[in-house]
């Protein structure tokens, strides 16, 4: 069994595939985590809660174990606030006195197969087959009747757990939760690097990586929105660990609003680290009875270095976050107006569109923003969801039909949870915006956020997006968030309540999402936030694909989806091929193919030999779809590592295809280059697609490929592809 219970040692163990989690019910019931690694036999390791208390005078229990006890050296489970434990804590809540000393003690457990839902908000789920079980474990604060329930789900079949929290008040009293992370581990050492994906707009998901030190360090975002400066990612890898090789830690935040991932390196040189919703801006009033769910996060342990770990959440969140239809039936390759057309369009315009698409291999027709209102420009119309009939006379439906008749689906732009001051719904509800009273809101994008916690503003977006869904023959749904939430108010909470708001407008976001894919389960959705500014977990729950960044340069996406790879797959990464002049169209093509893969470009301007090339990359993409979305990847040469090329090999789970990309950033004089693949079966012989040569997997991994010849100058590219024989 994945989770098993020695009432006799008072130890939990947690066993993934290859990864173990052991608890410890300590004395007087401290719950302790005393392993967390590589899968063990044993029930865990002995005596690390009998670190030295040799801080600045440790307060110790004498009482308890054979020199003292003290919660600020021992690896608690679950760190919490104002009761000796001086570490980062998990858990702070401030109770009906005004002090906010938390000390949650083990009460009970149930152990059971598969795994629960979270009341209103997203999270991974399990399948048949995949051997989950799930633990709760109870606790409880003897004082100010905070108890606490942590959820540990083990995913036997993958190096998978996740994990979240739950809070309830069985006072009799009020109490207010001030910070509730989601998972805390503590690490018996601070030998690792923090790595983690940092950016902005148009350079979303860098790779960071930096050693651990003494003190706090990580990362967060207060934005409203997981963000485009950092994402809800953070692995801790071994000192020496690299592409393939080495110990690591990854933990991933199945949450869309402020979070914070922290480490702290003690005195003791161990680590403790916690993910979770941000505290700043944070609280949440509980009555008694009432309780308070954690988003989910999702850990994940590899000795198989960076690339396995991000292999594992690949897999897993295929198979186990990714919803619905679109889970497993293939896309439709679509052409995006923005690019093309941006606000400037009409019926004719797009069905002249659809005619060249149709002619050039595409199934779908985005029509992008500028349709809705009066909108010529950002400056007007968010809110005001229902067609501008200036642009497109008698509505949607003569411009679906003639697209339809091209042969084409039709897909359409909203961005929900905004709205213009100079809108129909701006005048007609003043107050529906996020703002503060007495100060005058901020704009961005010439756009105010719409209170979405609120459930009339939620029911009214509702009503419009369902008439115009409902009534026309719609595909596709891309829905954007172009701006962060300054002035968080809202008009409709108590002072006692004003930092609800942040998690309620999350929730409020999830509520609407989940209505609309519930309704419209056959519509394909994409996220997208100015680009990458909401890729998280969370999102790919209600849209399997999420717009990667605005910026389809080819050379800048190379780091963009190298850093976005980390933990999530080829197939919800949005990537379009467009008319950015700073390579050819094969490169482009090399580059968007390793995504969902579309256009984002006029296609009447198009030469013929690019109509061709655009051809063939239509050929190229159905040929090697189920190999990109389905396959393992291997990071082989990462631009943030090298100055000059980066490379990539995905490898079909069967072993029997492989497809390794690569792109010249910047040419290097009389380069000497061999690239070593990776991930074939060593005993099998691959022919080289290219070449006609076969050579053993054995020998294509340890003596490598031969590449000083292929794409020798800036922005060139070449794909080699191989097949078992």
């Amino acid at each position: 069994m994945p989770i098993v219970f020695d009432s006799e040692k008072r130890v939990f163990k947690l066993d993934t595939a290859a990864s173990s989690y052991v608890i410890e019910l300590y004395d007087e019931n401290y719950i302790l985590n005393t392993y967390y690694g590589a899968k063990i036999p044993d029930m865990g390791p002995v005596g690390r809660e009998k670190r030295r208390p040799n801080a600045s005078f440790s307060l110790a229990n004498p009482v308890i174990g054979e020199n003292g006890f003290t919660p600020d050296t021992a690896p608690m489970e679950y760190g919490c606030n104002g009761a000796a434990d001086f570490r980062i804590s998990a858990l702070a809540v401030r109770n009906a006195n005004g002090d906010s000393v938390t000390d949650i003690r083990y009460t009970g457990h149930k152990i059971y197969p598969g795994k629960p839902e979270i009341p209103g908000q997203p999270s991974t789920y399990a399948n048949p087959g995949d051997g989950a079980e799930t633990l709760e474990l109870y606790a409880a604060d003897a004082v100010t009747g905070v108890r606490v329930t942590l959820y540990y789900t083990v995913f036997s079949n993958y190096s998978v757990m996740t994990r979240r929290v739950r809070i309830e008040n069985a006072s009799e009293k009020v109490f207010e939760i001030e910070r509730a992370f989601s998972l805390c581990v503590d690490l018996p050492s601070m030998e690792y690097d923090m790595i983690t994906l940092y950016g902005r707009h148009c350079s979303e998901r860098n790779v960071e990586r930096r050693a651990l030190a003494h003190g706090v360090q990580g990362v967060e975002s207060k934005r409203g929105v997981s963000g485009h400066c950092q994402n809800p990612f953070a692995a801790l890898a071994e000192r020496n660990a690299g592409e393939e090789h080495g110990d690591v830690y990854g933990f991933n935040l199945v949450y869309s609003g402020n979070f914070s991932a922290l480490a702290e390196c003690d005195f003791n040189c161990t680590t403790r680290f916690i993910m979770g919703i941000n505290p700043v801006d944070f609280g949440w009033k509980l009555a008694p009875g009432e309780s308070f769910d954690t988003p989910e996060a999702v850990m994940v342990f590899s000795r198989e270095g960076l690339g396995g770990m991000s292999r594992i959440f690949h897999r897993f969140y295929s198979n186990n976050l990714i919803r619905g239809r679109w889970k497993t039936e293939k896309r439709p390759l679509l052409i995006n107006s923005w690019e093309a057309a941006y606000f400037d369009f009409d019926t004719e315009k797009l069905a002249a569109f659809a005619k060249e698409a149709k002619e050039l291999g595409f199934d779908m027709l985005v029509m992008d923003d500028g349709w809705f209102g009066k909108r010529n420009d950002d400056t007007t119309s968010l809110g005001d969801w229902f067609v501008n009939e200036e642009k497109l006379p008698g509505g949607l439906a003569p411009l679906i039909e003639r697209v339809n008749a091209e042969g084409l689906k039709f897909g359409i732009w909203y961005e929900p949870e905004m709205i213009s001051p100079d809108s129909e719904l701006f005048r007609a509800h003043p107050d529906w915006h996020v703002h503060v009273d007495g100060r005058e809101p901020m704009l961005g994008r010439n756009q105010y956020v719409l209170d979405v916690s609120r459930e009339d503003v939620r029911e009214n977006i509702w009503r419009q997006m369902y008439r115009v869904l409902s009534e026309n023959r719609i595909d596709y749904v891309k829905w954007d968030f172009n701006r962060n939430i300054s002035d968080a108010g809202s008009a409709i909470l108590p002072p006692d309540r004003k930092k609800e708001f942040f998690h309620r407008f999350i929730l409020g976001t999830y509520d609407l999402m989940n209505r609309l894919v519930t309704t419209f389960p056959d519509i394909l959705f994409e996220n997208c936030s100015g680009g990458g500014g909401r890729f998280d977990p969370a999102m790919l729950s209600f849209s399997p694909q999420i717009w990667t960044s605005d910026n389809t340069d080819p050379i800048d996406r190379l780091y963009i989806q190298f850093g976005t790879s980390m933990c999530y797959p080829a197939s919800t990464m949005g990537a379009h091929v467009s008319a950015c002049p700073r390579t050819g169209y094969e490169t482009k093509g090399n580059v968007a193919m390793w995504g969902t893969f579309g256009y984002e470009l006029d296609p009447r301007k198009l030469t013929e030999k690019e109509r061709g090339i655009v051809r063939a990359q239509v050929a190229e993409y159905h040929e090697t779809y189920d190999l990109i979305r389905n396959g393992d990847l291997y990071r082989l040469v990462s631009p943030f590592e090298n100055a000059y090329r980066a490379v990539w090999e995905i490898v079909s789970p069967e072993k029997d295809r492989a497809m390794l990309t690569l792109v010249t950033m910047r040419r290097e004089f009389c380069a000497n280059l061999t690239v070593k693949l990776r991930g074939l079966d060593p005993d099998r012989f691959y022919k080289n697609e290219t070449t006609g040569e076969v050579c053993s997997g054995a020998l294509l991994m340890n003596a490598g490929l031969q590449l000083s010849r292929a794409a020798e100058r800036d922005g060139e590219s070449c794909v080699v592809k191989f097949s078992a024989v």
